[in-house]
């Protein structure tokens, strides 16, 4: 695939005096905090654009979106995280990073069909409804124990007292990893992905997510080790086991897949317990309609997917030339996915600024489109269900602890902290 990250903005492309800078704005704390008002202004003026500094085509109606998820063959996964370095970096250091750009060309996520296909195939089978289902009471009794454990306080810390320890105990020990310390699992994760959420990485940064991938692959490779010679119930013994038309993991592909599942299986599961509850909080209407009809959870759910998803930006390589919005896009070039704008696109969602737990129907993307579409979202809903229900249930009179919250990245958006108070809590 040759590569051209060079784009000409057209005046149409630049978008008007009100997006000349736009670039500046894009890495903007006002941005990081509220991304929405230009997501609206860029879909109105220049809703498929050339940024210079992320050398890429931004891409915020829902239309053109789900368009570039579906069509893998003129959009491919492969090398969409890797690419667009290598202009910027020495030789040297583009060589000392081919284990972080090996890894992103590697698993589920990285790659298109028929290998993804294969790969899927393969790994689906650990996340079947009924699988997932069957998780429900254990969930429930983890969600119970860190309540238990935070409780009698009077204050609740949302983000490390629940809404992190939960997600990332249920996919290690779905994945058979040893847990014995959470803040490292989170510390790795958060390192991995953190040359994602700049358009220019620095060395440091790029080294410190490499050390980081690499500290969670060798904690998969002793386990891939380990289950080789002592199978047990773990997702990963499945997958050393699993077949399909006489098929299997690589061992490559899997500390790949389960590094990424591992990352991803917490990381958005903690953004959208904590976010979730943040806007019922914030929205009491919509709050007491859920206390009035329990029932109304996996809708309020799926809002605050839309509303609020912890996924905001994905992206592609453009595998041909494209005509896309009037703008052409080149063999080579990225286009980046703005799936927080495309859920708020009044084309498909009307009066997308209200948080409405009603709302029907709500066809958002926060969990992909396509063949790439999240495997895990099943159990992603399940927990966020399990642990709203649970909290709102224990704890009637909850309430924000302070009036501002900050916000993480626009990669994986969620809350730094969420501190609460409640009073007269129920037991159990």
């Amino acid at each position: 695939m040759s590569t051209n990250f060079q784009g000409a903005a057209t005046d149409a492309n630049r978008g008007g005096d009100g997006l000349a800078d736009f670039d500046r704005r894009l890495d903007s704390s006002e941005f990081e905090q509220n991304p929405y008002p230009l997501y609206h202004q860029l879909r109105a003026e220049a809703p498929v654009y050339w940024s210079e500094t992320w050398r890429c085509w931004i891409l915020t109606r829902y239309d053109d979106i789900q368009t570039t998820l579906r069509d893998h063959r003129r959009f491919s996964s492969l090398g969409r995280w890797t690419t667009a370095m290598q202009p910027d970096l020495p030789a040297a250091l583009w060589e000392q990073i081919q284990p972080l750009v090996g890894h992103y060309n590697e698993g589920l996520v990285n790659i298109d069909p028929p290998d993804h296909t294969r790969l899927r195939t393969l790994m689906q089978q650990a996340f079947t409804p009924r699988t997932v289902g069957r998780m429900a009471d254990p969930i429930g009794q983890i969600v119970d124990e860190l309540l238990d454990r935070a409780l009698g306080n009077g204050c609740l810390e949302l983000v490390g007292d629940l809404a992190y320890p939960l997600p990332v105990t249920v996919i290690a020990e779905l994945l058979g990893v040893p847990i014995d310390d959470h803040q490292q699992l989170r510390a790795w994760s958060s390192a991995t992905l953190e040359f994602m959420t700049t358009p220019r990485p620095s060395r440091a940064t790029l080294l410190r997510s490499q050390e980081a991938m690499l500290a969670l692959r060798e904690v998969f490779r002793r386990l891939y080790v380990e289950r080789r010679q002592h199978p047990d119930d773990s997702l990963v013994s499945a997958l050393l086991a699993a077949e399909e038309e006489g098929d299997r993991l690589s061992e490559e592909e899997l500390l790949s897949t389960c590094v990424t599942l591992l990352v991803a299986g917490h990381e958005t599961t903690t953004s959208l317990i904590s976010s979730t509850v943040y806007l019922l909080l914030k929205h009491p209407d919509q709050l007491q309609k859920l206390r009035e009809n329990p029932a109304l959870i996996e809708s309020a759910v799926e809002e605050s997917l839309r509303y609020e998803g912890s996924f905001q930006r994905s992206r592609r390589v453009a595998t041909e030339d494209v005509i896309l919005g009037g703008q052409q896009i080149r063999q080579g070039q990225l286009v980046l996915q703005f799936l927080g704008a495309a859920n708020r696109d009044p084309a498909h969602f009307p009066d997308p600024d209200r948080f409405d737990i009603e709302r029907q129907p709500n066809r958002h993307l926060s969990f992909g489109f396509g063949v790439h579409i999240c495997l895990g979202a099943a159990l992603a809903r399940l927990e966020a269900k399990i642990a709203i229900s649970t909290i709102l249930r224990r704890m009637p009179n909850l309430q924000l602890a302070a009036d501002a919250v900050e916000w993480e990245n626009t990669l994986l958006r969620g809350l730094k902290a969420l501190p609460l108070t409640y009073s007269d809590s129920v037991a159990g």
